[in-house]
């Protein structure tokens, strides 16, 4: 479609039906504004070609704090924050992106080996993605591309996810003719973040972001986990979701989020298994004395929470297909204190002075006083808390929490029943 047609439609309101299932009716019209901006910063950038308009959202992980990686069990879903993209093929073998308040990305796709130097950019993602693609038989071509995103970056919103499995799915759309399905297009992003950004991740924040709507993974085969939709209306359910933002920066924490693995890793060797789904958790009780001396306590604790985990997400979605909220709160905030004294993914080692998710959780719990659930959400160490709010308390409990970490802390968010798609 051309940037005129996708122009006239915005002004007559006719996008509004593929907008409103993505950003709900009342924010059709921010959208549109975003989308109107990138139609013509495309222009001046790029010229007037065909054009196409892309979408991959953002996530909540609901339930299963760091259990992907142990190929268990997770409760995600998506939300109406996401990055928005408007691209066309450019016929040469370079991928450019503009992509609002970040520089310029150009990559050039005729090397696709891993280069260090870009680890932890924009470049190593589309270069890994595009490389991703290569391996299953596919050869990528190059595109111009407009992004912007409302994720916040650092919030624990899986802006990186959102940014991967867009890549992937444009590159999917352009020079796979669309074979390739929601959980490959996770896979490819999270290959690119894996070998090529060099951050370890398990495959959830993909998975919730490429598929869409709430889902339940079990990731025991990873290379086809099974994801199964769970139906509940979280816009009329009387809480409202929220993610809060504690101001901690995810920067400089890959090395705690490696421990993670690397302590279960000691647990696992102990039983000559991989991953912690492959440990007998009876064995696992019966040879605490010599794992403890054999990994350490940490890594004994942080596996006791994967198992009970693993259990908690089946309950949790149970409860919601059940329609029983109670249950589903209280199993939300078991997760968070299991992630708080057993994973221990909330203050960084040897923080003293700053522990700001520590502190955030704190506000969280007093400003709900008793009621609704709450829990670190994502990797942990920085970044937010998940909190579901009763939603005549939602002004009260924002002014508690935004009192002490400022304006804008506290994000409303919509679960979005869709996860990566073209719009247009």
């Amino acid at each position: 479609m051309n940037a005129c047609t996708i122009l006239q439609k915005l002004d007559e309101g006719e996008l509004n039906g593929l907008l409103a299932p993505l950003y709900g009716a009342d924010g059709c019209l921010s959208a549109g504004k975003r989308l109107r901006m990138l139609v013509q910063q495309y222009g001046e950038r790029f010229g007037g070609h065909e054009i196409s308009v892309f979408s991959a959202p953002g996530r909540v992980e609901l339930g299963g704090n760091h259990t992907d990686h142990q190929r268990g069990r997770v409760l995600a879903a998506s939300v109406s924050t996401d990055v928005l993209a408007v691209a066309a093929p450019n016929g040469e073998n370079v991928v450019r992106i503009v992509s609002e308040g970040f520089p310029d990305t150009v990559v050039d796709l005729a090397d696709l080996t891993p280069h260090p130097e870009e680890f932890g950019t924009t470049a190593a993602l589309v270069r890994g993605c595009a490389a991703g693609m290569a391996e299953r038989g596919i050869v990528p071509g190059g595109f111009n591309a407009c992004m912007t995103s409302d994720i916040p970056s650092g919030g624990g919103l899986s802006s990186s996810a959102a940014f991967e499995v867009l890549t992937a799915g444009i590159l999917n759309r352009f020079f796979a003719e669309s074979r390739f399905t929601p959980v490959h297009l996770a896979q490819i992003g999270q290959y690119a973040e894996n070998v090529y950004f060099g951050k370890p991740s398990g495959l959830m924040d993909q998975c919730a972001s490429a598929v869409g709507g709430v889902v339940q993974i079990d990731f025991r085969c990873p290379e086809v986990p099974e994801i199964e939709t769970v139906p509940f209306d979280f816009a009329n359910c009387g809480y409202t979701v929220c993610a809060v933002d504690s101001g901690a920066s995810h920067a400089d924490l890959t090395a705690e989020y490696a421990a993670i693995p690397d302590d279960l890793a000691h647990i696992c060797a102990f039983f000559r298994k991989t991953v912690l789904r492959e440990v007998d958790e009876t064995q696992f009780y019966e040879n605490l004395p010599a794992l403890r001396a054999a990994a350490g306590d940490r890594a004994v604790l942080r596996a006791m929470h994967v198992f009970d985990e693993n259990r908690r997400v089946t309950a949790e979605a149970a409860a919601l297909r059940t329609g029983d909220l109670p249950a589903f709160l209280r199993l939300v905030c078991d997760s968070g204190d299991s992630s708080a004294l057993f994973l221990q993914n909330i203050t960084p080692c040897g923080a003293a002075r700053d522990q700001a998710l520590a502190l955030t959780l704190a506000l969280c719990r007093r400003a709900l006083g008793g009621r609704g659930a709450y829990r670190v959400h994502g990797g942990g160490f920085a970044g937010s808390a998940l909190v579901f709010v009763p939603d005549e308390k939602l002004d009260e409990f924002r002014a508690a929490v935004e009192h002490t970490l400022g304006s804008g802390a506290c994000r409303v968010l919509r679960i979005r029943a869709k996860g990566f798609v073209q719009l247009l």
